[in-house]
């Protein structure tokens, strides 16, 4: 592993690419990430740092596949309003209506202040209406064009406000197979220091690393042209990749 002002970054097999990143989670909840520790005004790690487990390169998985898939998901344009509320777009031009005519009943009524308050109502839920439906026109469009453009031009990345990193195959030996670059980067500065630190001691105190991966699996099919491990696995389906944990 290297260590740059961008980040911690690997060179190597499919193998590699997956222990650097389980490196460097365990390394995050150890510093105290998921327990709240760093947490600053309106951003919660705990739940960057969820995200991040997911989206991580697994042992089982095919960068061209299930790391696109991910990646183009992470990427997508968030819920908005009426999205995140369970609303379709139908729903509140309906409601919209509903209020604009109530807002009619109360200038009937002599209510002028109950009138405005329901006129307001009523644009809220026409604008988000547009808005669940321009979020949606758009994701449609993001999918094909990060699936067929963006990932020839660029590496397969994710951002929150825990992690940057980015993976993307390099080369294909004749002999050795394909070669990958992975780069971590821990976006708080003081948290990224900790978390050199524990990696260093990973270093110095892990002989082999303990690869986590689904049994039962070709892991060469989800590297994409590696040779099968000729190691076993063991009752759990974890990979002999190793002998000692961080535990």
């Amino acid at each position: 592993m290297e260590e740059s002002i961008s980040g911690f970054e690997v060179r190597g097999d499919w193998g590699d690419v997956v222990e650097h990143g389980e490196r460097i989670t365990h390394a995050l909840r150890e510093v105290g990430v998921t327990d709240g520790e760093w947490d600053e005004a309106e951003t919660d790690y705990a739940a960057a740092f969820e995200e991040w487990d997911e989206w991580r390169p697994k042992a089982h998985e095919r960068l061209g596949e299930d790391v696109e898939q991910k990646t183009a998901e992470q990427a997508s344009v968030a819920e908005g309003e009426g999205e995140k509320a369970g609303e379709e777009p139908s729903d509140d031009l309906r409601t919209a209506g509903e209020k604009l005519s109530e807002s009619y009943e109360q200038v009937a009524a002599g209510d002028d202040r109950g009138a405005l308050e329901r006129w307001q109502d009523s644009i809220d839920h026409v604008v988000r209406a547009a808005d669940s439906a321009g979020r949606r026109a758009v994701r449609s469009v993001e999918d094909t064009v990060y699936r067929r453009v963006m990932t020839q031009l660029a590496p397969y990345y994710f951002d929150n406000a825990l992690v940057s990193a980015n993976v993307q195959k390099t080369t294909r030996g004749d002999e050795d197979g394909p070669v990958f670059v992975f780069e971590v980067n821990v976006n708080d500065d003081d948290l990224k220091a900790a978390v050199s630190d524990r990696l260093a001691e990973f270093d110095e105190t892990v002989d082999r690393w303990h690869v986590d991966t689904q049994k039962d699996v070709d892991v060469a099919e989800a590297a994409e042209g590696v040779e099968p491990p000729t190691d076993s696995t063991d009752g759990d389906g974890t990979a002999d990749r190793s002998e000692s944990t961080t535990n």
